[in-house]
């Protein structure tokens, strides 16, 4: 795993040193307290997943005019967008390590800083002058939208099956990594075929990315996450770790489980016995193997593309989502 990450991030430094710098300068808020608010967020830390795949999407298909980074901006602040929505939404208190941006600042000035990020990209994406990325944009966002409504919905459900839960990470996660995959292809003019590998590559990277993550939820230290393991459960979210246990469990142990996730009081112990169920009832390698095979899936994708340094980089990137500690 350190040596993938290794190689990424040696191969990706200029892009997101380029990435980093464009996210700032294109920010462009006329209040100092949207930048503040923006800024909490945008440049604590993120993983810049998102722009790197649209830059890299768009070089494998031979685009490489620069115009890239300042595209791939579209899709952090999006991201970030939705991030700012969900911690309120979600009541979250920590982000990245520091104090969610609601818990500083009051919740409609936060909404609306979310509000103003999505305005940004848009006005981005028009930059492209191709109405189909700004398409693409629109079904990102109405998709995330009903994505959360959908899990908010469902929150403290117990019964939450296996394939109510990919619908939701579809909305949730998927969408917008396969989206920012796929606009890549877009601005470079692709053919369809090279337009729909990537956006299946997208769509499976987004997948395992988001059943990787709800596993580090059950498996990473608070350290690692920069918040509070267990924050799914604490939220009423039932994740495929979880719901695979219960379908293995027996009366007697779906019944203490049910009661655990329903308890308004988190209790530390009982967290930890319930992580034990969790591998011993198979939802703790069930998830890696779902993850697994969409990451398979993701790479399989490339395969009508010729070998370069994008391509090998995508490839890593599949890998390194399922394997990443944090």
């Amino acid at each position: 795993m350190t040596d993938i990450k290794a190689k990424i991030i040696k191969q990706v430094a200029p892009d997101l040193e380029q990435v980093e710098k464009a996210l700032e300068e294109n920010l462009d808020p006329n209040l100092d307290l949207v930048r503040r608010i923006a800024s909490h967020l945008l440049f604590s830390g993120g993983k810049r997943l998102r722009p790197l795949l649209m830059i890299h999407s768009a070089r494998i298909c031979g685009y490489d005019t620069g115009f890239e980074i300042l595209f791939s901006t579209i899709f952090e602040y999006l991201h970030a967008a939705t991030l700012l929505h969900d911690d309120v939404v979600d009541e979250a208190d920590m982000r990245r390590g520091k104090k969610a941006a609601h818990t500083k600042w009051s919740a409609p000035k936060v909404v609306l800083t979310g509000d103003f990020l999505l305005a940004r990209a848009l006005a981005i994406a028009a930059k492209t002058r191709e109405p189909r990325v700004i398409s693409v944009i629109a079904n990102i966002t109405q998709a995330m939208s009903q994505g959360e409504i959908d899990q908010l919905e469902k929150k403290g459900q117990k019964d939450l099956s296996e394939a109510q839960y990919l619908e939701i990470i579809e909305r949730k996660t998927a969408v917008l990594i396969q989206g920012a995959c796929q606009s890549g292809a877009i601005i470079s003019n692709a053919d369809q075929e090279k337009e729909n590998a990537l956006a299946s590559y997208g769509y499976h990277l987004g997948l395992a990315f988001q059943m990787a993550d709800d596993l580090l939820d059950y498996t990473a230290t608070a350290k690692e996450l920069g918040k509070n393991p267990g924050a799914d459960m604490r939220e009423g979210k039932l994740t495929l770790p979880l719901i695979h246990s219960l379908s293995n469990a027996g009366d007697e142990e779906r019944k203490w489980m049910h009661q655990v996730i329903a308890d308004p009081v988190f209790d530390q112990g009982r967290f930890e016995e319930l992580k034990e169920k969790l591998l011993t009832l198979g939802g703790i390698a069930y998830t890696q193997e779902r993850a697994k095979d969409h990451v398979d899936k993701a790479k399989a994708s490339l395969g009508i593309f010729e070998d370069s340094e994008s391509k090998t980089l995508l490839q890593l990137i599949a890998d390194y989502s399922i394997e990443r500690k944090v």
